[in-house]
């Protein structure tokens, strides 16, 4: 097939053609016989699916009438003739098979050649060398076999295709001759002259004969192909043709802050999936031509997008935050048959995430300390954001952070404003309860309280005060407490100190104490981060 530009399909089935002749000229072995087999499935395979593409182009113009009847009618009646021809020259080419199985004795279900499909299962054939089965119906005895029959049926049946396009699609013309080409071949070096009947389906064996029969079929199937397209295009010939049509929404943006006003674009957007265009991002740039218009291409490193339904698919991971620009070409085929090119530029803004879980009860700052928050307005620069509270002061870290340090318990507020748009907005309040710092535990071996192993206690340096479960990490410092216990004869024993480090005396009151006797923690006193003095809950140790 050497018509225009072929689609790599189309050279594959040329190729496969060539080969299956060049095999035809040398005196091949049984295992090259049977290779035609392997040749013939191939063929089988690919007029196949140019068969159920075929069927998707009818289901096109099955639901284009629907939509318009009056518009579609002409070509749909043209394309139902063509399906009606194409599908009778098939099967008549068929049966030209099942005719030389036959004829050589096989063809029965038994033998598993003719399947209850209809399909051939070649590798069953019996006698694949024998090309007298094949002349017998081809040729016949006097040059008056089935080969000259279907030499006229495939001249017919292109004229008929033929008769249904311009004389200005020269393309189309142009592939159907070549795909039904009946012409006798030109005369040999020696002269001897072959007609196209013996060139193509004369002194053949079974196993040779077979796909050549199926290439013509793969022929019947390109050529509806072509002319079934061209008349499809005709429905809108002179303008682009759709097949499916989108409501269609572009907003100014995904996110609108409150004051500011949210617009959009809303209107049909019609796309033909059976015609994707190409979409390219990148950078791109423009030449003008000689007859001054503009052309675009893209130049340094640029991508193709997968195109589903019509739509180039987009995405991009978000690594930068910022402004962020993208844009390219796309291109998509015009009702002449050239691609029509169109420019586009986006761009969109990244934000730092935030996941802000802060439930209303929770809201809680704590005096005398610095309490970490983060203030953020999606789709604004930190440095455009502008935090104040009231009961405290408030100061930045960095963009987004801040550090809050209220002045009594209350409550505080915290107010945000934003720079949009060169003027200053406010973007509402948040109000936060402010808590004094809670006491301290007491605690010894990590303990706080109950029974205890007096080797472990003894071995203890000091008692500690934990801010147990805290969400904050800071540290009280105990100033003082007391040991106290009772010895045997009731009278209590008490041993002061200062600091939080057990004295000599009370590790030896520890080293005295018995099984089952209590020591008790008291009197402790603590100094937090924010200055003050806390008395803290006294504690017990039993020992075990």
């Amino acid at each position: 097939m050497g018509h225009g530009k072929e689609t790599p399909r189309q050279k594959m089935i040329g190729m496969m053609y060539l080969v299956l002749t060049a095999m035809l000229a040398l005196n091949v072995s049984a295992a090259v016989l049977d290779a035609f087999n392997s040749v013939d499935e191939g063929l089988t395979k690919t007029t196949i699916n140019y068969g159920l593409k075929n069927q998707v182009l009818y289901k096109e113009f099955n639901e284009q009438y629907a939509q318009n009847e009056t518009k579609v009618k002409p070509w749909k009646e043209k394309a139902d003739e063509v399906q009606t021809l194409s599908q009778v020259l098939y099967d008549y080419i068929q049966e030209l098979k099942y005719d030389i199985i036959r004829v050589s004795g096989q063809g029965d279900l038994e033998d598993g050649v003719i399947l209850e499909d209809g399909s051939i299962h070649g590798e069953n054939i019996k006698g694949k060398d024998n090309s007298s089965y094949s002349d017998m119906i081809m040729l016949g005895s006097n040059m008056d076999g089935k080969a000259f029959e279907l030499k006229e049926k495939l001249i017919e049946y292109r004229e008929e295709l033929l008769s249904l396009v311009d004389v200005d699609a020269t393309r189309v013309i142009k592939s159907i001759e070549n795909n039904l080409d009946t012409n006798d071949p030109p005369p040999s070096p020696d002269g001897e002259h072959k007609v196209w009947e013996v060139k193509h389906l004369g002194h053949m064996p079974i196993a040779a004969i077979l796909p050549m029969l199926t290439k013509l079929q793969l022929d019947v199937r390109n050529s509806e192909s072509e002319i079934v397209n061209y008349l499809y295009a005709q429905i809108d010939a002179g303008s682009f043709a759709v097949n499916k049509i989108e409501a269609t929404v572009i907003p100014n943006s995904s996110y609108i802050l409150q004051g500011n006003e949210y617009t959009a674009d809303v209107f049909l957007a019609a796309l033909d999936t059976t015609a994707p265009p190409i979409v390219y991002i990148g950078e791109y740039d423009s030449t003008m031509n000689e007859e001054g218009v503009y052309e675009y291409n893209m130049v340094g490193r640029y991508d193709s997008l997968d195109v589903l339904e019509g739509k180039g698919k987009f995405s991009r991971l978000s690594t930068s935050l910022g402004k962020q620009k993208w844009g390219g070409l796309i291109k998509v085929m015009g009702p002449d048959g050239g691609y029509i090119t169109k420019t586009f530029k986006r761009e969109y803004q990244i934000a730092k995430t935030n996941l802000v879980v802060s439930p209303t009860k929770m809201n809680v700052f704590y005096v005398g300390v610095d309490n970490p928050v983060s203030v953020s307005i999606a789709g604004v620069p930190g440095d455009k954001v502008s935090p104040s509270m009231t009961n405290g002061s408030i100061r930045k870290q960095r963009d987004g952070e801040y550090i809050v340090n209220p002045k009594r318990p209350g409550n505080s507020i915290i107010s945000v404003r934003a720079e949009i748009d060169g003027a200053s907005r406010s973007m509402g309040t948040v109000q936060f309860r402010v808590r004094g710092l809670p006491d301290p535990v007491v605690k010894v071996a990590g303990k706080k309280g109950g029974k205890i192993q007096r080797n472990v206690l003894a071995a203890q340096t000091g008692v500690i005060a934990d801010m147990e479960n805290f969400e904050f990490d800071l540290e009280f410092k105990i100033t003082e407490f007391t040991l106290s216990t009772t010895d045997r004869g009731g009278y209590t024993i008490d041993s002061k100190t200062k600091g939080n480090v057990f004295t000599k005396a009370q590790q030896d009151l520890i080293k005295n104490l018995r099984k089952g006797q209590r020591i008790n923690v008291e009197d402790v006193k603590a100094i937090g981060p924010d200055g003050s003095v806390r008395k803290l809950a006294s504690i017990v140790f039993e020992i075990m």
